[in-house]
C-alpha cells in the first residue's frame, strides 16, 4: 500500500501516522519549510510567540487520543476571565475549577446572580451530552441561543461577546450555537493550556510520531496536481502513482486539487505580542482579560503568567488579539493595547511596555454560520481513492483537524483493503 499525503498540518500528520502504523508506505509532502500548518511558534529575543493567540483545550476527545499531554509539558490558564472596563475589573470563573475565584465571582457585579446560575445549569446539561451529539442541524446563532437560555443582555455584552468573540472571531456572536456548546463543554470538562515550548510543540510531536511510524516527510515540496483516472500525483519532487491520496492542505488548495467545493469565507485576526517588566504585575493572574467596552483589543492573554517559559527573566509576555485585519502599523497597534491596559489598570504605569511582535493572520478560521456543518465537504467527497483531511470537514478547531486526520486515514485504509 502506497499513500501520498498532501499537506503537513495537524490533520495531515495524524493521517500519515495512522496510515503508516497500519502498514502503508506513506509519503507526506509539505509546501512550507516545516510542518505544522496554522499552528506555529517562533522565538524572538527570548520570547516564545505563537502565530496568533492559540490554546489547546485538554477536553477535546481527539486531542486526548492523538497527543501525549505529559510529553508536551503543558501550562494552564486559570479558568474563567477578568472582565475589564475603564477603571473597573471583575472576575467570573467556575468555583469548582478554581476555588480561589469563588468569592470574587460571587461578588461580581458585572454579571447577575441569575446569569451565574444559568451558566452552572448549562454546564450540568452539556456534561450529560455526548460529544458527537452536539453538531446537528442547529439553525441558531450563539447570540440567539444565549437569549433562548435566558441570559441577560448585560451578560452577553460584557462576557459572552468578548470571550466567545475571541474563540469564534465574531464578537457579534453570529457563529452557529453548536460551536458554543462544544467549546463550553470543553472549557467545563478540561483545562485551557499551552505547551511550555509553545504551540508549535504540538505539530512537532505529531511529526516525531509520524516519522517513528515510518512516514517519509518531505518539506518545501508541494503536491501541484492530482488526477484520479488513473490515480496520479504530481509533486515538485516528481510524479507518484499511489494507491490512495489524502489531501490535507488548506481548503482553497484542496478545492483546486480535488474539484470539491470547500469553505471560502475566512476570518482574520491580528495579535500583538507585548512585554512588561516582571515587577509590573497585573492582578488577573493567568486569567484571560476581556475587553467589555469595545474590541480594541478584544482580549489580552497573560501568556507568561500561565507559561513562565514564554518570557525571558525579568519580563512578562501578553498577547492582545484584535478581531479581523488591521491596517495600522505595529507601533500604532501597540499604543492601542497600552492605552487599553492603562484604562483597565489605572494604578499601574506602563512605561516599560514594549511590542515584541505582531501576527496578522488572514486565514485564522473559516466562517461557521448556523447550519454550516451540514454544508461542509465529507472526507470521501473527492472522486476515486482520494480523501480530505482538515478541520474544514469538521469544524474550525484543533479538535476538527485532529479528528479529520484519523477519519481520512481510516477511510483510505478501508478503500485500499
Amino acid at each position: 500500500m502506497h499513500v501520498v499525503v498532501a499537506g503537513g498540518g495537524l490533520a495531515g500528520l495524524v493521517a500519515a501516522r495512522h496510515l503508516a502504523e497500519a502498514g502503508a508506505e506513506v509519503e507526506l509532502f509539505e509546501a512550507r519549510e516545516r510542518a505544522g500548518g496554522r499552528v506555529r511558534t517562533r522565538s524572538v529575543d527570548g520570547y516564545t510567540l505563537d502565530r496568533g493567540f492559540q490554546v489547546l483545550f485538554t477536553a477535546y476527545p481527539a486531542a486526548r487520543r492523538e497527543l501525549d499531554f505529559e510529553a508536551l509539558d503543558l501550562r494552564r490558564f486559570a479558568p474563567g476571565a477578568t472582565i475589564a472596563r475603564p477603571n473597573r475589573r471583575s472576575t467570573l470563573a467556575d468555583p469548582l475549577g478554581d476555588p480561589s475565584a469563588a468569592l470574587p465571582t460571587i461578588l461580581n457585579r458585572d454579571v447577575r446572580t441569575a446569569d451565574k446560575l444559568r451558566l452552572f445549569r448549562l454546564q450540568r446539561e452539556l456534561e450529560r451530552r455526548e460529544w458527537d451529539e452536539i453538531f446537528g442541524d442547529d439553525d441558531t446563532t450563539i447570540r440567539e441561543y444565549l437569549a433562548e437560555q435566558g441570559f441577560s443582555r448585560a451578560f452577553v455584552e460584557r462576557f459572552a461577546a468578548p470571550f466567545y468573540g475571541g474563540i469564534t472571531l465574531n464578537r457579534e456572536l453570529g457563529t452557529a450555537s453548536s460551536v458554543f456548546e462544544y467549546t463550553f463543554k470543553s472549557l467545563s470538562e478540561g483545562d485551557t493550556v499551552v505547551p511550555a515550548g509553545g504551540m508549535g510543540e504540538i505539530p512537532a510531536q505529531l511529526r516525531d510520531r509520524a516519522e517513528a511510524a515510518g512516514v517519509d516527510i518531505v518539506t518545501e515540496v508541494a503536491v501541484t496536481e492530482l488526477d484520479t483516472e488513473p490515480l496520479a500525483v504530481e509533486t515538485g519532487a516528481g510524479d507518484r502513482s499511489p494507491d490512495a491520496v489524502v489531501v490535507a492542505t488548506d481548503p482553497e488548495t484542496a478545492g483546486e486539487l480535488t474539484g470539491v467545493e470547500t469553505p471560502t469565507g475566512t476570518k482574520a485576526s491580528t495579535t500583538v505580542h507585548c512585554s512588561l517588566p516582571e515587577h509590573q504585575r497585573l492582578d488577573t493572574g493567568s486569567r484571560i482579560i476581556l475587553n467589555a467596552a469595545d474590541a480594541e483589543p478584544n482580549t489580552v492573554a497573560p501568556m507568561s503568567a500561565a507559561a513562565p517559559e514564554y518570557a525571558p527573566d525579568g519580563r512578562q509576555l501578553l498577547s492582545a488579539t484584535f478581531l479581523g485585519s488591521r491596517e495600522a502599523d505595529d507601533e500604532a497597534l501597540g499604543e492601542t493595547v497600552r492605552t487599553a491596559l492603562s484604562a483597565w489598570f489605572p494604578e499601574n504605569h506602563f512605561g516599560g511596555f514594549e511590542v515584541v511582535g505582531v501576527d496578522r493572520v488572514e486565514f485564522a478560521q473559516f466562517e461557521q454560520p448556523p447550519g454550516f456543518h451540514a454544508a461542509l465537504p465529507a472526507t470521501e467527497s473527492p472522486e476515486g481513492p482520494v480523501f480530505l483531511a482538515g478541520d474544514y470537514t469538521e469544524w474550525s478547531s484543533i479538535q476538527g483537524a485532529l479528528a479529520s486526520g484519523r477519519q481520512a486515514a481510516e477511510a483510505a485504509l478501508d478503500t485500499i483493503r
